[in-house]
């Protein structure tokens, strides 16, 4: 499945990359496109959430230990520590088992920690780019993740909602655009970190499970 949420902006930032790289081309068939800059792709909305994502941990985390879910919490070990990256490695293409956990109410009401139940994702190699999408679901998240600086990657994407056969394109809608960090937190495990959504939570944690690996 090619994604449909690959926004205009990132079409015209490879295209500009593959202009740069015609000649090189031309001396090698096989020369690689480079991955272009999120920083040209994302919204100032999405790059101000993006600056702020150990913010929105630690203010999520926060009003979750207050309403008595500090021990939950703590059982998830590294996926709820914002200091528990390691060494980058790609995950590689494939399904994902991917589960959601919401933390820190976004408004008065609502919970303050929320575990959904595993959902199946899929990561694909797309030329320079790596896209992922949640494939079940209510709300399915989907984007590409894109280098970005150290021991993570970005993502930016949209969220396709209830029945949608397609989701937006990146950039439409400030709603349902999204932006988060990828990083590597274990052997085959990686997660999904997502500051600040515009619905329900501050902060939203994804792990991500190859689909044949023992839970």
């Amino acid at each position: 499945m090619r994604l449909a949420a690959l926004p205009l902006l990132l079409v015209a930032a490879l295209a500009a990359c593959g202009s740069r790289n015609v000649q090189a081309e031309t001396r090698s068939a096989r020369a690689p496109i480079p991955a272009p800059d999120w920083r040209a792709i994302a919204t100032p909305d999405d790059r101000e959430r993006l600056r702020g994502w150990r913010t929105a941990w630690i203010e999520g985390v926060r009003k979750a230990q207050a309403n008595g879910h500090g021990a939950v919490i703590a059982r998830e070990g590294a996926l709820l520590d914002p200091d528990a990256a390691i060494d980058w490695r790609n995950p590689p293409p494939g399904d994902y088992r991917c589960r959601v956990i919401k933390v820190g109410a976004k408004t008065r009401g609502m919970l303050d920690y929320v575990a959904y139940p595993a959902f199946t994702c899929r990561i694909r190699q797309e030329g320079a780019l790596m896209s992922f999408a949640k494939m079940t679901g209510s709300q399915r998240p989907l984007g590409h993740f894109l280098p970005y600086v150290g021991q993570r990657m970005v993502f930016l994407g949209t969220l396709q909602l209830g029945d949608e056969p397609r989701a937006l394109q990146y950039g439409r809608d400030r709603e349902r655009d999204m932006a988060g960090v990828v990083e590597r937190i274990g052997e085959h495990r990686w997660r999904l970190v997502l500051p600040y959504p515009h619905f329900e939570s501050t902060i939203d944690i994804v792990e991500l499970l190859p689909a044949d690996t023992r839970a």
